[in-house]
C-alpha cells in the first residue's frame, strides 16, 4: 500500500498518540466505546468524565478543538432523531416549556446523544492519529479476516481512481454546456451513473486479470509486521481502563 493514500481526517503531528502502534489504538478505541455504551444512562456525570478523558487524549494528540468539533457535525442526523424521541415515545409524560414530553423519550434522547457523540468523537480522534496504511496494518495485526483486509485495501487504493473518473465525467458534461438545474436533467445524471458503474466494473476486471497474471491466488502478501511493547499497550489502554473505573462507579452509585 502506497504511503500517498492520505485521508482528510488525518492530522499529521509528532505526538505520543501518533507514535503508538496502530493495533493498540484500534483496540483501545474499541474498548473505550464498549465501556461507554455499557454505562447506565442515569449516570450523567460519567459521560462528562468521558468527555474530559477524550479532551485529554485530543490534547496529547495535538488535535485542536475546532478540528474535532467540525467533524462531529456528521452526527447531525442522529441528533435530529434524538430530538424527535421525546415527542413520539410512549409512557409517562412531563410538561417542559408547555410541551408534553415522554420521560422515556427524554432518557432515550439523552442516551443516544451522549453515547453517540462520545463514539463519534472517539472515531474522529482515531482517524486523526492513524493513516490509512497504518489502519490496514492494525487490522491485519488484530487478526481481522484477510478477505476483509483485502477489500478495505482495494477500496482505499481505487476509491480515488473512481472519484477522479467522476470528476472527468463532470468536466466533460460541463464543457458541452450541461448544467443540472432541475428534474428534467435527472436522466442525464442517471446515464452518467450507469456509465461510471460500467467503467468501474471493467477496470476491476482488468485489475483482477493483471493480479492473476502476476500470481494472485486469492490472498495478498503479508504487509510489514508491526509490534507493540508492554509499555505501549499500557499507554494505549490508559483511556479505556480509566473509563472502565468510571463505568463501574456509575453502576454502583
Amino acid at each position: 500500500m502506497g504511503a500517498g493514500h492520505a485521508h482528510r481526517l488525518y492530522r499529521h503531528a509528532h505526538s505520543p498518540v501518533h507514535a503508538l502502534p496502530p493495533h493498540t489504538k484500534l483496540a483501545a478505541a474499541f474498548a473505550f466505546v464498549i465501556v461507554v455504551v455499557s454505562t447506565p444512562r442515569e449516570a450523567m456525570w460519567a459521560f462528562a468524565v468521558y468527555a474530559v478523558l477524550l479532551a485529554a487524549v485530543a490534547r496529547a494528540a495535538q488535535v485542536p478543538a475546532v478540528f474535532l468539533l467540525k467533524r462531529l457535525l456528521i452526527e447531525i442526523p442522529f441528533v435530529a432523531f434524538a430530538v424527535l424521541m421525546p415527542f413520539v415515545a410512549q409512557g409517562e409524560r412531563v410538561d417542559v416549556l408547555g410541551m408534553s414530553l415522554s420521560v422515556n423519550g427524554l432518557w432515550g434522547a439523552w442516551n443516544v446523544l451522549a453515547k453517540g457523540t462520545l463514539g463519534v468523537a472517539t472515531s474522529v480522534l482515531l482517524a486523526s492519529t492513524i493513516e490509512l496504511r497504518e489502519l490496514l496494518l492494525g487490522l491485519q495485526r488484530l487478526r481481522l479476516p484477510p478477505l476483509l483486509v483485502q477489500i478495505a485495501s482495494f477500496m482505499i487504493r481505487y476509491g480515488d481512481v473512481i472519484a477522479d473518473e467522476m470528476r472527468r465525467m463532470r468536466i466533460a458534461r460541463e464543457s458541452r454546456g450541461f448544467e443540472a438545474s432541475g428534474v428534467r436533467h435527472w436522466g442525464v445524471l442517471a446515464k452518467s451513473a450507469g456509465a461510471l458503474f460500467i467503467r468501474s466494473y471493467e477496470r476491476g476486471e482488468r485489475v483482477h486479470l493483471a493480479m492473476v497474471s502476476r500470481g494472485y491466488t486469492g490472498s495478498m502478501p503479508v504487509i510489514d509486521e508491526v509490534t507493540a511493547s508492554r509499555a505501549q499497550w499500557s499507554y494505549a489502554f490508559a483511556l479505556p481502563v480509566a473509563a472502565l473505573a468510571v463505568c463501574l462507579l456509575g453502576w454502583i452509585l
